[in-house]
């Protein structure tokens, strides 16, 4: 009898709610990025790029405090045919706001979908996908973008 409620409480307690989990190893399923107006963001794009996918959102003290890291190795990456997109499921106001008051030269995107039923349960998150479209590395947490020790590793991919 006690090894059936244990079955029964194993199997009875599984979330039933599937998650999108962008964490699943491709880039390609995207469909849930918007621009700053709105549009769909083309994920074909993306095709034969190194890719670095950066959550973050305006409160997020750590995210903004690596901010001027990553646009550092952008400039650097650049030539190593690396695409930054910075993602945000705050509205498009905020993050327009956010944008014009920085005067960071990134690609702003919106999430339609909110960021833990992606998969991303902390802020900064970042994915590091291939040229292939594969994800080959994620990274939690606050990082120094610009070290040389980060640049050799994204170079690596």
């Amino acid at each position: 009898m006690l090894f059936f409620i244990g079955v029964i409480f194993f199997f009875g307690c599984k979330d039933s709610k599937k998650s999108i989990n962008i964490s699943n190893n491709s880039i390609e399923n995207i469909s849930y990025l918007v621009d700053l107006e709105g549009n769909s963001y083309d994920a074909s794009s993306l095709k034969g790029k190194k890719v670095l996918l950066n959550f973050w959102a305006t409160w997020c003290g750590p995210c903004k405090k690596e901010m001027p890291d990553l646009l550092e190795a952008q400039k650097i990456l650049n030539k190593e045919n690396y695409v930054f997109l910075l993602v945000s499921d705050e509205s498009q106001a905020q993050i327009s706001e956010f944008k014009k008051k920085t005067n960071y030269d990134f690609t702003f995107l919106k999430s339609t979908k909110s960021t833990a039923s992606l998969g991303v349960y902390a802020l900064p998150t970042t994915y590091i996908y291939n040229e292939k479209g594969e994800k080959v590395d994620q990274i939690i947490g606050s990082v120094k973008w610009g070290s040389e020790k980060i640049i050799s590793k994204l170079k690596k991919y």
